[in-house]
């Protein structure tokens, strides 16, 4: 009899399978496997350099990878392009982020509800014909803290509320599979709790993988993390299973204050 599989195939919402990208002789990714259990949150890391956002760009379908594969839900989606990834569910954060800075938060929000219902954005539409969205944008801005603000434009929002602007625009395509690259990137820090605890409000029900170089941040927010360097798995663990690691101390090694 043979013996079951260590893990079901379900189990897994997104997987990297051998994935490479090659550039013009350099090897940038190189055989990379990554599986993001369901209904997780993952965190990949790495210090600068190692390949965290070409592996994001090839788990999006912003890049094609040289070698290997990625999987959606078990469905080899390796040749779909972005658009078509992010209708079935998979999204990454600020990807739509051009928020538009003279629109309000509201408008910003229906903007990608239009897009989201498959309907094209119209500036010459009337009014009237985007104003059914109107309740469901306030729903989404209520969930990132914003319904105050739904009046605001988004150069009148602070650097955080940007960030909970751009949020609550993906979560406007309703992903499955969210991908956040680096959400506390250049805030300060009053900003960065709130949005680490609005990341674990809106990660539920959902699999989240985020690339994030604030390790406070992934030691609060993630069950798993996978380490980066030079392109490869260095290794992949609990956080206190990597941060004990001896490679990964001496990969980052003057790259951040502590692990």
């Amino acid at each position: 009899m043979k013996a079951p599989p260590e893990q079901n195939a379900g189990d897994y919402a997104l997987e990297a399978c051998n994935l490479g990208k090659s550039f013009g002789g350099f090897d940038a990714v190189k055989g990379v496997n990554l599986k993001v259990r369901r209904g997780s949150v993952h965190a990949l890391i790495g210090p600068n350099g190692a390949g965290k956002t070409t592996c994001f760009n090839l788990l999006t379908k912003t890049l094609t990878p040289t070698t290997g594969k990625v999987l959606l839900d078990g469905k080899d989606i390796t040749h779909l392009r972005t658009s078509e990834v992010a209708r079935l569910g998979l999204v990454r954060s600020f990807q739509i982020s051009a928020t538009f800075p003279h629109l309000t938060c509201l408008e910003n929000v229906r903007v990608a509800l239009q897009s989201g219902h498959g309907k094209s954005f119209r500036f010459w539409s009337p009014i009237s014909s985007v104003e059914p969205l109107n309740g469901q944008a306030m729903d989404l801005l209520e969930q990132v803290g914003l319904a105050e603000s739904a009046a605001l434009t988004a150069t009148e929002l602070s650097y955080g509320k940007k960030r909970a602007l751009e949020i609550a625009t993906t979560l406007a395509l309703e992903p499955r599979v969210m991908l956040l690259d680096e959400p506390t990137a250049g805030m300060g820090h009053e900003d960065i709790a709130p949005i680490t605890e609005l990341i674990r409000k809106v990660s539920a029900g959902r699999t989240t993988l985020i690339v994030e170089h604030n390790l406070s941040v992934v030691s609060n927010l993630c069950e798993r993390i996978t380490v980066l360097q030079h392109g490869e798995v260095l290794v992949e663990g609990t956080y206190d299973e990597v941060s004990r690691n001896e490679e990964v101390i001496t990969a980052y090694m003057g790259g951040v204050d502590a692990l």
